[in-house]
């Protein structure tokens, strides 16, 4: 009996001697911050997964009562400072992708421009991709995403004309996006708008998958049992991952023949993704697996945070009735034959549709959630005022911080285009370094390009075409602002309906 307690004794000791040296002998005891927050990393994990994601809300709560530097893991260190925040993403001072995070969170796709943490490994794959994402690119390939988006406006015109069929937007937009970047990336489309109730299996499982990332984040082990387990056991499970599944066998069949058949890239519609990353020679091409998570991150990322702006900004074209009239009055005097197509290019030169889509990406940041990198394993690194130890996890405010800073953006939680018609370019010089709804410096969204020329297209077309109306209930609209600030649950998250109404002159 003695000798089986000397492994749980052991085992004690350890975690006491541990939680004595991060409370009082840890590089970063200096710092505020909570107890529990210094001893665990299950501090945060609490917070997101019991607490379904208020990790955010918690952060902001410690850096009201300690400041604007605080403790927040072991080795973790946060910010709410916006010359951190430039000093972190925009400037790197050599900081990396925290490794322990992203292999935790990106486990289903460690292998892609995104997941990678090494610096090097990342460059030489968004090297890879960057053509594709060019603006140029865009340019000459605008016409596949006129085509989903003319697809979505005659479903909308002929099946939602009047309130009794009204339909949630939000799905609606998934399954444009959604269409958009597996046509533009592969050639070769979800056709998810084809689906009725716009209902696809990806579309339905991705919120889903999404919120049980923070389990993958704290648990990485259940991601990797979910893509080694078969698939039909993974299907009972989980029904909500058929969208993801069926996605990822289709990639896997789809880059199988393009490896045993390169020529049969030449015949596609046009260049995708794997016309660049099936360029180098062999021995420099990434592997089946890489290619395939490569393809997966693309469509997780370029669907559903362009879905989401596309939600936010046309619950707001709706509800503010001076906002609708100024749109509408510059894309009528710009395009005054609706049945005409407009460029891209034409609709970047309207200042305030560039306006209104800066207020959308200021009020739709794509990823809330702290981002950590990692300092210097050897020196010490200055960020912001403070110096901070070697091989230290540091994040900063998250993008949505920065977006509702009053000091730069007056009534934060107002939805106000008219912020960025200034008379001369300084004038909103502060507030352009702050938007950073595709993050900064050398990790920037590759897709940025694509973004921009959905937004400027699927905004133009669905309110210069459509009669949007809005339903909703009016008090939960009233406590919009109030909701955002305070909970960051805006009302767009939990979803509103329209309908098509009178057809606009």
């Amino acid at each position: 009996m003695p000798l089986l307690l000397v492994p749980f004794a052991s085992i004690v000791i350890y975690i006491g001697a541990l939680a004595i040296y991060r409370v009082f002998f840890h590089p970063l005891r200096k710092y505020p911050g909570p107890i529990l927050a210094a001893l665990t990393e299950g501090y945060e994990a609490y917070y997101n997964i019991v607490k379904q994601g208020a990790f955010l809300v918690e952060i902001e709560r410690l850096h009201a009562v300690h400041g604007p530097v605080v403790r927040v893991g072991p080795n973790t260190l946060h910010f709410k400072d916006k010359k951190a925040f430039h000093d972190i993403y925009t400037h790197g001072r050599n900081l990396i992708k925290e490794p322990e995070f992203y292999h935790s969170l990106m486990s289903h796709c460690r292998e892609s421009s995104i997941g990678f943490t090494d610096p090097l490994e990342a460059k030489d794959r968004r090297s890879l991709l960057a053509p594709l994402f060019s603006r140029r690119s865009v340019v000459a390939l605008e016409y596949t995403i006129q085509t989903k988006i003319d697809k979505l406006v005659t479903i909308l015109e002929e099946n939602y004309n009047s309130s009794d069929t009204s339909l949630d937007l939000s799905a609606a937009y998934r399954s444009l996006t959604l269409d958009i970047i597996t046509s533009y990336c592969f050639a070769e489309s979800t056709n998810a708008l084809d689906v009725p109730n716009f209902s696809h299996p990806m579309i339905i499982g991705q919120h889903d998958v999404l919120k049980r990332l923070w389990l993958q984040r704290h648990f990485p082990f259940l991601a990797t049992f979910s893509l080694k387990a078969p698939q039909k056991l993974i299907r009972w499970l989980s029904p909500q991952f058929e969208g993801y599944l069926e996605l990822r066998t289709g990639f896997e069949r789809h880059i199988s023949r393009l490896i045993a058949d390169p020529e049969s890239l030449s015949i596609a519609e046009h260049e995708t993704v794997y016309t660049y990353l099936l360029a180098p020679k062999s021995q420099d091409r990434p592997s089946l697996k890489s290619l395939v998570e490569e393809g997966f991150t693309l469509v997780g990322a370029g669907s559903d945070t362009t879905s989401c702006a596309c939600t936010v900004g046309t619950f707001y074209f709706m509800k503010n009735k001076s906002v609708r009239q100024k749109l509408l009055q510059e894309l009528s005097e710009a395009w005054p034959n609706k049945d005409r197509p407009i460029s891209f290019e034409a609709l970047e030169k309207l200042p305030y549709l560039t306006a209104f889509i800066r207020e959308t990406l200021r009020l739709s940041p794509g990823i809330i959630h702290p981002l950590p990198r990692l300092t210097n394993g050897t020196a010490t690194t200055v960020i912001g005022d403070w110096a901070v130890p070697p091989a230290t996890s540091v994040t900063e405010m998250s993008i949505l911080f920065m977006h509702m800073n009053p000091d730069v953006y007056p009534d934060p939680g107002i939805f106000k285009p008219d912020r960025w018609l200034a008379t001369a370019d300084e004038e909103i010089s502060e507030q352009l370094d702050d938007l950073s709804p595709f993050m900064r410096g050398p990790r920037i969204c590759l897709g940025k390009n694509l973004a921009w020329c959905e937004l400027y297209l699927i905004f133009a077309n669905m309110f210069r075409k459509l009669n949007l109306e809005l339903v909703i209930d009016e008090d939960t609209i009233e406590d919009y602002s109030r909701d955002y600030v305070d909970s960051f649950e805006p009302t767009w998250k939990k979803g509103y309906r329209a309908f098509i109404g009178a057809p606009r002159d």
